[in-house]
């Protein structure tokens, strides 16, 4: 027999599974409407070159990469934002102008694939909800993508108390790291090593830091303008922090008060972000508990879409949210509904003769708007037929036998009404469509 066991690090989603993950999806979805963002989406095969751009970082030694069959290199997508690029630079003028009303307000969910150690919410493939604002040079816009995040988690449950999102400047950063003689050649691979800081501790990000030509003195100075807890301590402790990336950072906490989620922000140093393409700040989400790993991160990137050829610099700042580690924590708190399968009828035949006028009311259900699951081989007992009926969920069984049909009638029977005197009604062919107020709402 075959191995019935998915590859690993990927995910079977039975229509359980499924279920759970369109009401996430949804989630995502209802939210981004809400703040007024369009729906987009790209192949999953993409360009390696996309990818490849830019040094110091894990994503390039992740891809599923390789040559297809007409010599093009090419990889499943590690990541949503570089395919994002791509798009709007292919409606970009020749002279660097866009084609689009600006700002672009796109989102999406994609599936990217990296290959890398699977562990607690982590898998070689997953779903991730991406909002991103292009043509907006305000922190004003990085507030609107924290606004939705924020939406999204009191939508589902989650409270400040539950979750926060770690805020910082990697424009500071940058000017913290060039006073300490950090080149612009080692910014990237240093940045990618300092955002282990939480997960590998102060003297392991030491050690790799002096493995990339640091200083282990310099190392440690840089260690401890991370462990700053606010923008005024990374002020007041920094050697050439960058004042007009202070001051965005301040704009950010300001502005989440204006807008009503300030509860969820707190100031953190030692947050970069692995990717070398953000330019000014980034933001991470963590669970409070600290048993999971990063929830959502993002930042703004100015320089992407420069980095790929346009002739101008566009602003972009926008979010990458998994899914895999919100449910894992959806389900810690206990938050997740039951998602047990739903359908309004089953329509039995009462024998073989009866199967087309059985599909007849099934099509009139349907039609009325109801959800049907009809029988396609009639079962020789009526118990039969209420058994599998509570099974898939179903709260009628519309049955469908001679005597009821012969007077244009359908027997119905609501299956959670516990009065046996009026849990079953005839109901006329031309009046099924009044099914939904013949019964009391449950």
């Amino acid at each position: 027999m075959i191995d019935t066991e998915p590859v690993s690090g990927t995910r079977d989603f039975y229509p359980e599974e499924m279920r759970a993950r369109t009401y996430l999806f949804q989630h995502f979805k209802d939210v981004a409407k809400s703040y007024a963002f369009q729906e987009y989406d790209a192949p999953v095969l993409e360009h390696e070159e996309l990818y490849k751009r830019k040094a110091g970082e894990e994503i390039t030694q992740q891809m599923y990469n390789f040559i297809d069959k007409s010599g093009h290199a090419v990889t499943l997508r590690p990541e949503m934002t570089p395919s994002l690029a791509r798009m709007i630079l292919g409606k970009t003028t020749d002279s660097g102008e866009t084609k689009m009303i600006l700002p672009v307000k796109w989102y999406s969910l994609p599936q990217c694939w990296r290959f890398e150690t699977t562990q607690r919410g982590r898998k070689r493939e997953h779903y991730q909800w991406n909002m991103d604002i292009v043509g907006v040079k305000s922190i004003a816009a990085e507030v609107e993508l924290l606004s939705a995040i924020t939406a999204f988690f009191l939508n589902v449950g989650i409270t400040a108390k539950d979750v926060g999102i770690k805020i910082n400047s990697r424009k500071v950063m940058a000017s913290i790291l060039k006073a300490h003689g950090i080149s612009d050649e080692q910014f990237a691979p240093v940045c990618v090593v300092v955002d282990k800081l939480d997960k590998i501790g102060d003297d392991a990000v030491t050690a790799e830091l002096v493995g990339l030509g640091v200083q282990e003195t310099t190392a440690r100075i840089i260690i401890k303008s991370m462990s700053a807890r606010s923008v005024e301590e990374l002020e007041a402790i920094a050697q050439g922090a960058d004042q007009e990336g202070l001051n965005e950072l301040k704009e950010v906490f300001e502005q989440a008060k204006a807008y009503g989620f300030e509860d969820f922000l707190l100031f953190d140093a030692s947050v970069v972000r692995g990717l070398a393409y953000y330019t000014g700040i980034v933001f991470e989400c963590f669970d409070r508990t600290g048993e999971l790993r990063a929830i959502c991160g993002g930042g703004r990137y100015d320089r992407l879409l420069s980095l790929y050829g346009s002739k101008q610099e566009v602003p972009c700042v926008g979010f990458g949210f998994g899914d895999c580690v919100i449910m894992e924590l959806l389900e810690m708190k206990g938050l997740l509904p039951n998602f047990s399968q739903e359908t309004d009828f089953v329509v039995a035949a009462f024998n073989k003769e009866m199967l087309p006028n059985a599909m007849k009311v099934a099509a009139l259900l349907r039609k009325a708007g109801a959800t049907v699951d009809m029988q396609q081989e009639p079962k020789k007992k009526v118990g039969q037929t209420f058994d599998y009926a509570n099974r898939v969920g179903a709260r009628f069984v519309a049955l469908v036998a001679p005597d009821e049909w012969n007077k244009n009638m359908v027997r119905i029977k609501d299956l959670r009404m516990e009065d046996k005197e009026a849990n079953q009604k005839d109901i006329a062919l031309d009046k099924l469509d009044t099914w939904s107020s013949v019964f009391p709402a449950l």
